[in-house]
């Protein structure tokens, strides 16, 4: 059963600041930058790939570094933009971590435990990937300013 309130509200707001570039300012006065492409800034699409990584990264991280600190820690998400019938949209995305614990005990029941954090993360945690595969419906509005 799911329940909407206050405390589960997120809000970003996003301010255009140029030709294809924008700023991204969260409710906590936080801010990123991102654009359509043309420079070095992240894309929206990016964005959404940085966001999968980072949630799923997170869950992990809590989950394993309460062993021993990572000795290296990528995540990588990768997927195809395509176009077709359906319009624009993300296929094939994939989550692959490349973690390494040191030698000893702890970095052992770190690197036993990284598979189920992984998994429960995949499964049950990460925010973001979950609403992607639960396909969560995005309501558009249009208010003059």
């Amino acid at each position: 059963m799911s329940s909407t309130n206050e405390d589960s509200l997120r809000l970003v707001t996003v301010e255009r600041t140029g030709t294809g570039r924008f700023t991204a300012t969260n409710a906590r006065g936080g801010t990123i930058a991102f654009e359509t492409g043309d420079g070095t800034a992240f894309t929206p699409v990016e964005l959404l790939l940085a966001a999968i990584g980072g949630c799923t990264a997170a869950d992990v991280d809590v989950s394993t570094s309460r062993h021993v600190e990572p000795a290296a820690f990528t995540v990588t998400v990768s997927g195809h933009k395509v176009s077709d019938e359906d319009g624009n949209r993300m296929t094939d995305l994939a989550v692959a971590f490349s973690v390494g614990f040191p030698a000893g005990a702890a970095g052992d029941r770190a690197r036993a435990i990284l598979p189920r954090a992984v998994a429960v993360s995949h499964d049950r945690l990460c925010t973001v990937s979950r609403t992607i595969e639960a396909g969560a419906p995005v309501a558009v509005s249009v208010e003059e300013a």
